[in-house]
């Protein structure tokens, strides 16, 4: 199969390099000329612009936008519209909120897939969890794409209908924000506790069999094994999208109750106005290097 990727920053560089990996073509354009080239020596095919690349594509095409949320999904789609009919498939793999893929869906003439992708540049090795929202023949016509992208076959879905996908990871970060904020909760309790322990050694030890294991777990000991036991240079500032907000808005809009989630994202809110020396957040902070590798925020930055 040959793809067209646009966005070749981190997520879509692993993107192309999966896919040329799995013997699929990939057709590749950014506005960044550097980055177009580094896909060119990875074997892509170079277009230089969306047009172009439309052009370098077959009749039936496939497109995979790994571009940021927002502004950039809807220039992107407008410039591909005039070339896509309803033979063709879209898929936008960013972070977008789930009811403005309902809404692109609707406004493209191609089929359009909304992509929740987990993983991070870190997990590039591995492949990524794609969840997936829009129509099954859609789905269906990119699983060897997804096949290559993700860890296998066991690691995409098609989760439901148009803003299903995006739902789905929308609430997996919420997730991903309260076991980071519980991870860090218990690490501080054991460096402010009663005994003097080694750090690496709990969460090395925790992670062999221990009910709580994970791959969050392993940066843990990364992070103490990296940084020390008490994580001293790394601030207590911890950054993060909106899709943590968005999971929290959606719960008080089905009258769900997320404590945990809430609590988390306070956290990182109170994080930013006062840094009181948290361990916790310094932990966070730690771990968004770990899976997505943001840039971790250090005292005396």
């Amino acid at each position: 199969m040959q793809l067209g990727v646009i966005g070749l920053g981190r997520m879509g560089r692993i993107v192309v390099d999966r896919v040329l990996a799995a013997d699929h073509d990939v057709v590749a354009f950014d506005l960044d000329e550097s980055a177009v080239e580094a896909a060119a020596d990875a074997g892509a095919t170079l277009a230089d612009s969306v047009a172009d690349l439309t052009d370098r594509l077959p009749d039936r095409k496939r497109i995979w936008l790994m571009v940021p949320a927002g502004d950039a999904v809807d220039a992107t789609l407008e410039e591909l519209d005039p070339h896509l009919d309803g033979d063709d498939v879209v898929v936008d793999a960013g972070n977008s909120r789930f009811e403005r893929s309902v809404e692109r869906a609707e406004a493209v003439d191609a089929q359009f897939l909304d992509c929740g992708t987990s993983g991070g540049p870190a997990g590039a090795e591995l492949g990524f969890s794609l969840m997936i929202g829009g129509p099954d023949p859609a789905y269906e016509a990119m699983t060897p794409i997804f096949d290559a992208v993700a860890t296998g076959p066991d690691g995409h879905a098609r989760m439901g209908p148009s803003g299903a996908g995006h739902y789905v990871k929308m609430v997996h970060n919420g997730v991903e924000y309260a076991l980071m904020q519980a991870y860090g909760e218990g690490f501080e309790l054991l460096y402010e506790g009663r005994y003097d322990l080694d750090m690496e050694s709990v969460a090395r030890t925790w992670n062999n069999g221990a009910v709580i294991r994970s791959w969050l777990l392993e940066l843990c000991e990364e992070a103490f094994r990296e940084e020390g036991d008490d994580l001293e240079t790394v601030a207590d500032h911890v950054a993060g999208g909106s899709t943590g907000t968005w999971t929290v808005q959606e719960a008080l809009a089905q009258g769900v109750s997320v404590p945990l989630i809430y609590e988390a994202l306070g956290e990182r809110f109170d994080s930013r106005v006062d840094e009181e020396g948290k361990f916790s957040r310094r932990l966070a902070n730690r771990l968004r290097y770990g899976f997505g590798r943001h840039e971790v925020r250090r005292r005396d930055d």
